[in-house]
């Protein structure tokens, strides 16, 4: 086995459970009579492990550890950067300087692309070094895998406001009787689908859903949404913040606005489709924004999402220890009833800037909804609640001391 520590980072957009998987990585870690090393954690992704920022997780209490089971966001931080070739040569010189011989990365497309970069600069450096990328990402978008930890419970929060919000919509007599909610998704609709799952009867909402799969097309908008409208007397319809038009731009982008890794910010749609309605179809209506509550409701996490997240790390540790490099762990389903998975695992090269949409034949003709192929791919996945500690009311979630075994 190599000798040397481990370290652990997360970056990109937090979750519901991505501590879960931190957990996994870090209690799998210390159970372990033959770990080769120490555990750290790279605090704030790895533009804090160039900046030094690490902490020894053996130094944290074993109840916060634990109790990241079910804590929402970045519990050791995160990031979106986009690392440089001088800083590659500069993570190789921390790794060497702490004797980091095993390196976990807990992300997103961007987050494989820097796991798969970081282990090449391992190679070419000669440093004998282990990388495991560990999934996650509300947007469901990584190739090569199942589903990703974070969708689950995402899913779940989402098909729960439909329902809960298009009760509200049905019952109550007001001018306004179209309500828009806005997703999250740039370019995979997965999440906006997860609306789906809140449809109970034929006229229950959502009556509506947009993916960026399909070309939207605002005169069909307009009268998909008009003709909803006077079946039922009042319309909801979920839509995807990634929108594109027919030549495949996206319909409402930030002028100018780009991440570190290039990426358009989006932000709007739900506001001009609800302004679009009223100005076409002099219909009242309203728009829903969740914003983050999508990828840090805790409160609605999915036990399925959580164990599987979990799991991820677990599996990651395994994996490094028994020699295994440049890949990330992955979902590989077995069966939708009894849902059942096991592990696996692709190389680093294949998910790095790669992303997954949703099938096409998995959105009906019209381009408005999903089929029951969607409902029964994601239906498992929010399966289970999880049960966490409250306090006068509330979840008592945990907070890692940052002072705590400070390298």
């Amino acid at each position: 086995m190599l000798q040397g520590n481990a370290i652990v980072a997360q970056s990109g957009g937090p979750t519901a459970v991505i501590n879960s998987s931190v957990a996994g990585v870090v209690e799998t870690w210390l159970s372990n009579p033959d770990a080769p090393g120490n555990i750290y954690g790279g605090i704030s992704g790895i533009k804090g492990i160039l900046e030094g920022k690490i902490i020894d997780l053996a130094e944290q209490k074993r109840s916060v550890i634990e109790g990241l089971r079910y804590t929402p966001g970045a519990g050791i931080f995160s990031c979106r950067h986009k690392v440089t070739a001088a800083e590659q040569e500069r993570l190789i010189e921390v790794f060497r300087k702490l004797n980091i011989r095993y390196f976990f990365y807990n992300g997103g497309n961007d987050s494989m692309d820097t796991a798969y970069k970081t282990w090449q600069a391992a190679l070419a450096a000669d440093w004998e070094m282990r990388v495991i990328g560990i999934p996650k990402t509300v947007d469901n978008d990584l190739a090569f895998t199942d589903h990703c930890p974070g969708f689950g419970s995402a899913a779940k929060y989402i098909a729960t406001t439909v329902r809960e919000t298009g009760i509200d919509l049905e019952s109550v007599s007001t001018k306004n009787k179209v309500t828009i909610l806005e997703a999250m998704g740039r370019n995979a609709g997965w999440l906006t689908a997860a609306a789906a799952l809140a449809k109970r009867y034929e006229d229950e909402a959502p009556h509506l859903i947009y993916l960026p799969e399909t070309p939207f097309i605002k005169e069909k908008f307009l009268a998909d949404v008009e003709k909803v409208y006077k079946q039922l007397g009042y319309c909801y319809v979920v839509v995807s913040e990634g929108i594109t038009d027919e030549n495949g731009e996206y319909c409402f982008a930030a002028a100018g606005g780009r991440d570190d890794f290039g990426h358009a910010q989006l932000s709007g749609v739900g506001v001009a489709l609800k302004d679009l309605i009223e100005a076409e179809l002099s219909i009242k209506a309203r728009c829903n924004t969740l914003g983050t509550a999508q990828r840090s409701a805790a409160h609605c996490a999915s036990k399925t999402d959580t164990d599987e997240a979990f799991l991820a790390g677990k599996t990651a540790v395994e994996y490094a220890l028994a020699g295994k490099s440049g890949l990330m762990v992955t979902f590989e389903r077995q069966s939708d009833e009894p849902y059942q998975i096991r592990m696996g695992q692709t190389s680093l090269a294949n998910v790095a800037n790669v992303e997954k949409k949703i099938p096409l034949d998995w959105i009906n003709a019209e381009g408005n909804y999903v089929t029951e192929d969607f409902i029964r791919y994601a239906r498992p996945l929010i399966q289970g609640e999880v049960q966490m500690p409250m306090k006068d009311g509330l979840p008592d979630y945990v907070r890692i001391d940052l002072n705590r075994g400070r390298l």
